[in-house]
Parts: C-alpha cells; structure tokens; sequence
C-alpha cells in the first residue's frame, strides 16, 4: 500500500496502492494493464485506457486497451488459462478508442458499451439512460458514471478482500488527478457528482490511466 494520502472530500482520504489483485468470494479484480496519460512536448499526449479481469461464476473483462493491445490482451488472457471466447461479458466504460480498441476479439461476450447491451447484432433494452444501475448478478453491477462522456459507466464489484471494487474509466484518470480530470469532461457538475458517488460507496476505486487507490472513511 502506498503512504501518501490525499484528502479529495471532508473526511475521505485516497491512497495510492500497489496491489493489481483483489481476490474475493465468489468474484475477484485484476488489473491486467494500467492505463497511462502522458503529456509529450509537441503539445500531444500519450494515453491508454486500464484493463480490468473480473473472474468468479462469470468472466467479465473491463475496458479492452486500444488496437495495439490486441496481442497483449491474447498473451495475457492465455497466461491465465482464458481464451476470447471464455469471456461472458465486455463492458466498454466508453467509447474511447483507448479503452474498446479491441471489441473485435470477443464476438462471443455479451457487449455493454456505454449504456448500449447487445449480444451480436442483437440488442436489449435497459434502463442505464435513465440513470439505473444494470445488474450482471447480485454481485457485479453496471453503474452510469457520466461526465467525461454523456454515457459513461462504470462496474462495482462486492466481496472482493478489499471490499467493494469500482472499475471506474475515466470516472477518475488516476488516484492524484487533481483537477486535471475536468479537462477532458464533457461535464464537470455532473462528473462531481459521479465522483462524489463513487467516493461514498467504494472502497477501492480502478481508475481509467493509472493504478488502483484505495478510500479511507474516518
């Protein structure tokens, strides 16, 4: 665990970890790959989204990185006994290509990107617009989370060894963002209270370019 903490909100605290693993009963997190966000000297910037394994009764796989993760992502999952179509569910918490840059390898999952479900051509109402959580189980769920774009979303895990895990997007770009996350929002009120939200329910907290932090609640 990290030491330096920073106080984001009253009496909460976040706290910079190390760990990428969270075992739990009956689903566990791992960050495959933590995004980065790196500002170059000609003015751009270099960016990848986190990409996150939730595996228990179902395999749900968090963000995909951008095209040039394609092989990554395949060594990655075989190392882990995973092959494409082994996953049950992709979640895309938005339409970045950073973070859904390899959709393609997983014609097989059921696809949540943004507040679009869809199973191959096929896709089902539900109730994520008007701002309602979408339940994969009773234990993985998919929360709106908008801000950075109208449709983003995020997934909270419960039970995990550190309590409730929210895989965030770009929710949150890294545990010390600052203010810099209000650049790159589509809506920064409503972000606040995205954030805000995510703050009072999580206890560890994924974020889209950089490595999980944990909350601390005096």
């Amino acid at each position: 665990m990290g030491t330096d903490s920073k106080v984001v909100c009253g009496e909460l605290r976040t706290v910079p970890l190390s760990e990428v693993d969270f075992p739990g009963q009956p689903y566990s997190v791992s960050v495959l790959k933590a995004g980065y966000c790196l500002p170059q000297s000609d003015g751009t910037f270099k960016a990848n989204g986190t990409i996150t394994l939730i595996t228990g009764p179902r395999t749900i796989l968090v963000d995909t990185g951008g095209p040039w993760d394609r092989e990554f992502l395949l060594t990655t999952l075989k190392k882990r006994s995973l092959e494409p179509g082994d996953i049950d569910v992709v979640v895309g918490t938005h339409g970045h290509s950073d973070h859904i840059g390899n959709l393609s390898l997983f014609p097989t999952a059921v696809m949540i990107v943004g507040h679009d479900i869809s199973e191959g051509d096929s896709y089902r109402p539900n109730k994520l617009v008007e701002g309602h959580a979408h339940s994969i189980d009773e234990h993985v769920s998919v929360v709106p989370s908008p801000g950075h774009t109208g449709q983003d979303v995020s997934v909270q895990v419960l039970g995990t060894s550190a309590g409730t895990v929210l895989v965030a997007g770009d929710l949150f770009e890294c545990c010390s963002d600052e203010d810099s996350w209000r650049d790159v929002s589509m809506d920064t009120a409503v972000q606040e209270v995205s954030r805000q939200e995510a703050l009072r329910t999580a206890d560890v907290i994924i974020p889209g370019h950089g490595l999980p932090f944990r909350v601390l609640r005096n």
